[in-house]
């Protein structure tokens, strides 16, 4: 395995919803795997005023309502280890929580230079709670210094053995994500599919194109990204698959049966600090299984 994902442990960020759980889930059985410490952080957001209800008027908040989110807190977390230990079946696991007071995404933000994971649901429990992990998760993707795995529901038993799969364009980004990936299918003894689109979009005129040219080209630059990792991982087998456009529809595509995607922080011409790709964004959005976008530091 390589020697790039070595920082302390994992992280997930809970709120008590089914997403939640199922992000607790990953999370256990990413650092069973790594054998690492497991972080459950309920990060509780200040409240700064309320609204009486009658035109826009703002009424003082309850005196107990610090209190009231404390007991809440701790109870999230409380579930939280309950299920986590609970999903660790008897393995090996290091578990502590945390209930900080801040704004949530700069707490995970902050707390994501520690660890080499940072885990989120893709919903919370009611329509405040989604629309505030919506912007969490994306503020992570954008954000975090190290990778971020975005859970969209429970893995089902039937995709237990179910492939990894990774989008591969040549950028550097890719290149951390195909790391990670390899990583993933290794830790998991599962396939691996490379998918790689020369083009990210349909392009006119295709028909006059010499498709078996590009497609010989293509091929070449995939086998290429992937000989040294095939070296370092030889228990990974790897299918490569080859599009000729839409990355993120096949991607998306290949998620039906896939376990886990893993995608870059941004594609072909990107640069540190850029936001992130519209192929990652749409995947990270849509998958039908967890998506972990490949940040780094």
């Amino acid at each position: 395995m390589s020697n790039e994902i070595t920082q302390q442990g994992i992280l997930v960020g809970v709120d008590g919803s089914v997403h939640s759980d199922a992000a607790v889930e990953f999370a256990v059985r990413e650092a069973v795997m790594r054998n690492v410490e497991l972080s459950i952080v309920h990060v509780v957001s200040p409240i700064i005023g309320g609204y009486s209800g009658i035109g826009m008027s703002v009424a003082p908040l309850p005196e107990d309502i610090g209190l009231q989110m404390e007991d809440e807190a701790r109870q999230i977390v409380d579930d939280a280890v309950r299920l986590a230990r609970e999903s660790a079946a008897g393995a090996a696991l290091q578990v502590r929580a945390e209930t900080p007071f801040s704004p949530v995404a700069s707490a995970l933000i902050d707390m994501s230079k520690q660890v080499q994971l940072v885990v989120v649901g893709s919903r919370g429990r009611d329509a405040w709670q989604r629309a505030l992990l919506g912007s969490v998760s994306t503020a992570l993707v954008h954000h975090a210094h190290c990778p971020v795995a975005v859970v969209h529901g429970r893995v089902s038993p039937e995709h237990a053995h179910a492939p990894v799969v990774v989008g591969i364009d040549g950028s550097p980004a890719s290149e951390r994500a195909t790391e990670l990936a390899f990583n993933e299918a290794s830790l998991r003894g599962v396939d691996l599919v490379a998918l790689h689109a020369w083009s990210d979009s349909v392009l006119p005129g295709i028909d006059s194109i010499p498709i078996a040219a590009i497609r010989a080209e293509a091929e070449e630059t995939l086998a290429e990204r992937l000989a040294g990792f095939q070296e370092r991982y030889p228990d990974v087998a790897v299918r490569r698959l080859l599009v000729t456009d839409s990355p993120s529809r096949n991607l998306l595509a290949e998620s039906e049966s896939a376990q886990l995607l893993v995608v870059g922080s941004h594609g072909r011409g990107g640069f540190a600090g850029m936001l992130l790709g519209s192929v990652s964004s749409k995947v990270v959005h849509e998958a039908h299984t967890a998506v972990i976008v490949a940040r780094q530091d």
